[in-house]
């Protein structure tokens, strides 16, 4: 099978410089939660290996943006390698990624199953999720592998749940919590988000990467420009 078919489409063309100056930091790095876990890949994650519980001194001593992926079996922390344009491709030591957008969980690299590609179709509302009031529909589409399951169509429902506190490092943040109800062929799950209210940040989710997988995802130092949008 060739790497385009592993990848997100017309994605990766950008994927370097800046990449590959933290994949150096990472595999060259010692010390910190990212030198000790980053082979903790999220492939690793969902294959059965235990999970990290990062402390705020790790992160703050790692200079990168970093993520907590955690799946059915355990965790892992990313860092930021790299963006073009809305995407941002979150990197672990051997280049597994993940792939965000306004920190939706838009693809998957490394692990199985693999979310080559999530589309929303029509309005976007995780442009400014905080904003939902009412029930909100949304159309997407998932290619996922193996099986070459490409273009499945997915109806998620959008709804507030109210303020919740969530507790990140040792900090507690009051975020809104937005759940979202899928529904299509072979699909019945549920995505959580717990979103700032002043500026709808993301700041941790629950998010599908195929009918029968989620991953976790916590925002342990986020990309500074996403919290001043």
């Amino acid at each position: 099978m060739s790497r385009t078919a592993l990848v997100a489409p017309q994605r990766t063309q950008g994927m370097r410089g800046l990449a590959a100056l933290v994949l150096l930091a990472i595999g060259l790095s010692g010390c910190g939660v990212v030198g000790r876990t980053s082979i903790k890949t999220v492939q690793l994650a969902m294959q059965g290996k235990p999970d990290i519980e990062p402390t705020a001194a790790d992160v703050s001593a790692n200079p990168y943006p970093q993520i907590k992926v955690t799946g059915p079996r355990g965790g892992a922390v990313l860092v930021l390698g790299n963006i073009d344009g809305d995407r941002q491709a979150w990197y672990s030591n051997d280049r597994s990624i993940v792939f965000l957008e306004d920190g939706l969980l838009v693809g998957t690299h490394g692990g199985t199953p693999e979310l080559q590609d999530m589309r929303i179709e029509g309005e976007n509302p995780f442009h400014a999720l905080h904003r939902v009031q009412a029930p909100v529909t949304v159309q997407r589409q998932y290619d996922v592998m193996p099986g070459y399951r490409f273009g499945m169509p997915v109806s998620g429902t959008l709804e507030r749940l109210g303020t919740e506190n969530v507790e990140i490092l040792g900090n507690t943040h009051a975020l809104l919590h937005v759940r979202e109800r899928l529904k299509g062929q072979d699909w019945k799950r549920e995505n959580h988000y717990w979103v700032d209210p002043a500026n709808g940040f993301i700041w941790k989710s629950l998010q599908a990467i195929a009918p029968d997988a989620s991953l976790e995802i916590i925002q342990l130092k986020p990309y500074s420009p996403d919290l001043n949008r």
